[in-house]
């Protein structure tokens, strides 16, 4: 294992970054100390953030290969400028929402399974109940490593039966998807790192063919587990909420008055969704 220092020479702001993965009760984060720990397949990556948000640096520790530097910097988005965003919004609607969060990139989920199993885990249930039902099922079935949790594997949950996720709280239909899924990938039908490389519309098409598996879940597959860049979840009620209160509205906006918005936002909508979920979060 050996430290790795990476520097960005753009403006990052890592404090929106850790604010937003303590949300989720199974990362391990310290706020205090800017710093937060990674699961990748066999080992544990700690970043410390050691700059400031103009002058941005990391230590990474725990660094096993310059495949796992790739992985940190494609997760974290070490990898790509954020200013040709911010300059974009600077010029629409969302330019004083884009000024607040100026610098927060898009975070994706540490592994593309974990990513589809949460997103049907959390398909419509309050955040909460929804937080609670996935910490329950990582660590029933994941592993513990040094204070961090690893979710199970797909050929772990692939053997489970539906009675044991129902005693879990989990409804039988949504224990049902999940070890679907789980099967399929299992058993290679299902191969989310080759579908990483294919288009959005053709993504989505792939994964709505499995049960469990809708509109919703594939945009969230393609948001917050391929870090894609021009994605809005419009039937998304946080987005509606969000845009309801940045535009002073008696109630939320329709499909219809959010996407008339879309050709000024993109090629960059899954930076306005990020912005208005935090805004609101």
């Amino acid at each position: 294992m050996r430290m790795h220092t990476i520097e960005l020479p753009f403006a990052y702001r890592f404090e929106e970054v850790i604010t937003r993965l303590a949300l989720d009760p199974l990362n391990t984060v310290d706020i205090n100390k800017q710093l937060v720990k990674i699961p990748l397949e066999d080992s544990i990556v700690t970043i410390h953030s050691v700059g400031s948000f103009l002058e941005p640096k990391f230590q990474l520790s725990g660094i096993m290969s310059n495949e796992q530097i790739q992985r940190i910097s494609s997760i974290f988005h070490f990898d790509r400028s954020l200013e040709s965003v911010n300059d974009h919004f600077s010029k629409t609607n969302l330019k004083n929402l884009f000024s607040k969060f100026e610098g927060t990139p898009i975070i994706t989920d540490y592994s593309l399974y974990a990513n589809l199993i949460k997103s049907i885990i959390h398909q419509q249930l309050n955040l909460s109940f929804a937080r609670t039902l996935t910490t329950r099922f990582v660590q029933t079935f994941g592993e513990k490593v040094d204070d961090v949790w690893f979710y199970p594997t797909a050929e772990k949950i692939a053997e489970i039966d539906v009675e044991t996720l129902r005693s879990m709280q989990f409804s039988s239909r949504k224990a049902e998807y999940i070890i679907g899924v789980s099967k399929a990938i299992a058993c290679g039908e299902l191969n989310l790192e080759a579908l990483s490389h294919e288009t959005d519309k053709n993504i989505i098409k792939k994964l709505t063919t499995y049960r469990g598996i809708g509109p919703w879940t594939a945009e969230s597959f393609l948001l917050f587990g391929l870090g894609r860049n021009n994605l809005f979840p419009v039937a998304d009620v946080g987005l509606q909420n969000s845009l309801k209160q940045l535009w002073k509205l008696e109630k939320k906006p329709t499909k219809e008055e959010i996407e008339i918005h879309f050709e000024a936002w993109s090629p960059f909508l899954s930076y306005a969704a990020l912005y208005l979920w935090r805004n609101i979060e």
